[in-house]
């Protein structure tokens, strides 16, 4: 063969290979239904803390036949479950997508908003307003789910369910088939009349076999015999709070049936909450017959029982342990009845956490660890501060998210200067050896603070919503509420570092170190489902996940 002819029989296999590949990724099969599993503060490192105690269905299938990515970041503070959310649906931040904490503080009034709660509507299903009264008219951009609703001309099923009302509506978007959240007065799921003016009967079902209470029924025990929980400190420590009415924060935890029977909402605080939301899952998967449609559907599911958990005990706990590894369990049964019901091949699974956790503050005491509690006393100092220099009382609203609200209605009543006011208040709190950074968050573009936590402030900052200072703390440093157990809001790893796996319909098995952010996994699902990316994204897709 002459070299002439050997070059242009290359150039042709190149061609027709190129044209191959092109022809395959446009006939790629749509999944019939996405599941999305956000794992209430799941902390990347549980992947492999516990793996070898974990089966082979769960978490460690999502490993050996997903695409997984071990240096996702979130891109904003605060870190906390409404903003994790939001965000993984909407590929955006709180400055664009409007949802600035789990609640933040009024800026003209001093009240307290909660990211969901809506006066206009009323609870179905529950005769609590605090409850019922809920739905997604803070969110200002679309969401994926939102996305896909638009591109089917919303004969695609979407539907969210978590233990938490937030957690449920805030993925399913504006315009969802249904939203569901746990009712801890009755036990029951509900929603609210922006949905529907009555539960489904599918759920009125559901309820009705009162699953919570068979759930609990046999207390909480190990599944393991306690002497292998070797990835966890003692089973008896003082950093550690009560769980019901336990009286030391130990296993066996026999009176869990008992205490339910007063107070529904304990269930949340065990790894039941995570059994009973992935039954509800599946009660909606098959009362709105998910997955077997002619467009593909969406259910949005959170696992919140790992934060209430992590909450009350820390992330080195036996508890939170042990209910990782129940969690492993139900997501292998979950795992098998998509398999049945809508075939091995036909669904798309995402795995993904709305945030991580600190570890507590008397564990980090007793291994010489810096930590330390960044605002005991702080609101009331800077207060203080203030009426010494200004002669005025209640120039501060809150501080809520890290951040410092000031009384702007006072200050102009008074005729006082807003930004001297802020500049008393840096001053002092960036000499407090428990601040990183204290920040103008009106100028935070040109403050001297480094990457990626200049960005992280940024992207969290609202201008209608967020407060006036961003306050960064040291490393380790906990609010003054959490003595004991633990929480999350800050840029560090242990809040920021995340879990995202992709499992099922087009995705081969594989795994990435490269850095990608939470805002990416709605514009990689935009790609896979051939839609358009929500309103606000601000993400890129995964184009290794793509097949690129």
């Amino acid at each position: 063969m002459s070299g002439k002819i050997k070059i242009l029989f290359f150039v042709f296999l190149s061609v027709f290979s190129m044209k191959a590949q092109r022809n395959q990724s446009s006939t790629t099969p749509k999944p019939k239904l996405v599941v999305g599993i956000v794992v209430d503060q799941m902390r990347w490192d549980f992947l492999y803390r516990y793996e070898s105690k974990y089966g082979s269905g769960g978490f460690r299938r999502l490993l050996n036949q997903g695409y997984s990515f071990s240096n996702v970041m979130i891109d904003y503070v605060p870190t906390v479950t409404a903003l994790g959310h939001t965000s993984i649906y909407t590929g955006s931040v709180p400055s664009i997508h409007g949802i600035a904490g789990n609640d933040w503080t009024d800026r003209e009034t001093g009240n307290n908003v909660y990211c969901t709660t809506d006066a206009s509507v009323k609870g179905i299903g529950s005769s609590s307003e605090k409850i019922g009264a809920h739905s997604p008219h803070n969110l200002w951009s679309t969401t994926i789910t939102d996305q896909l609703g638009m591109a089917t001309n919303f004969r695609s099923k979407v539907v969210g369910v978590s233990l938490k009302d937030r957690a449920s509506i805030l993925p399913a978007g504006h315009n969802p088939t249904g939203a569901f959240w746990f009712d801890e007065g009755t036990g029951n799921f509900v929603t609210s009349s922006y949905y529907m003016n009555e539960l489904p009967q599918w759920l009125k079902n559901f309820n009705a076999q009162n699953w919570g209470e068979k759930l609990v029924a046999n207390g909480w025990t190990t599944s393991l015999p306690i002497a292998q929980y070797t990835e966890s400190t003692a089973d008896d420590v003082p950093w550690e709070q009560l769980l019901g009415s336990a009286k030391t924060p130990t296993f066996p935890y026999n009176n869990l049936a008992a205490d339910y029977a007063t107070k529904k909402g304990i269930i949340r605080t065990t790894p039941f909450g995570n059994s009973l939301t992935l039954k509800v899952a599946e009660a909606a998967l098959d009362g709105y017959q998910m997955g077997r449609n002619t467009e593909t559907d969406f259910l949005a599911i959170n696992i919140a029982s790992t934060d209430y958990v992590g909450h009350s005990f820390g992330p080195n706990s036996i508890e939170v342990q042990d209910t990782y590894l129940k969690l492993d369990k139900d997501l292998e049964q979950f795992f098998n009845m998509l398999d049945k019901k809508v075939g091995k091949d036909n669904y798309l699974v995402f795995l993904s956490a709305d945030h991580g956790a600190a570890n507590a503050l008397g564990y980090m005491q007793a291994n010489k660890m810096l930590t330390g509690l960044f605002d005991e006393g702080l609101q009331k100092n800077l207060e203080e501060e203030l009426k010494v220099k200004f002669s005025q009382e209640k120039l501060i609203w809150a501080i809520d998210n890290y951040q410092v609200y000031l009384n702007h209605k006072l200050i102009r009543e008074n005729n006082l200067d807003a930004d001297a006011i802020k500049q008393q208040l840096l001053s002092y709190l960036n000499k407090d050896p428990r601040v990183l950074y204290a920040v103008d968050l009106a100028k935070v573009g040109s403050s001297a603070i480094p990457e990626p936590i200049k960005s992280r402030i940024i992207n969290g900052y609202n201008w209608q919503r967020s407060g006036d200072i961003q306050i960064i703390s040291h490393d380790g440093m906990l609010p003054n509420y959490a003595k004991k157990g633990t929480t999350h809001s800050v840029w560090n790893s242990y809040d920021a570092h995340i879990p995202l796996i992709f499992m099922g319909t087009g995705i081969k098995k594989g795994a990435s170190a490269k850095p990608y952010h939470m805002t990416d996994i709605a514009p990689t699902l935009a790609q896979i489902l051939k839609i358009e990316n929500p309103s606000g994204n601000i993400g890129n897709p995964i184009t290794e996940v793509l097949g690129e």
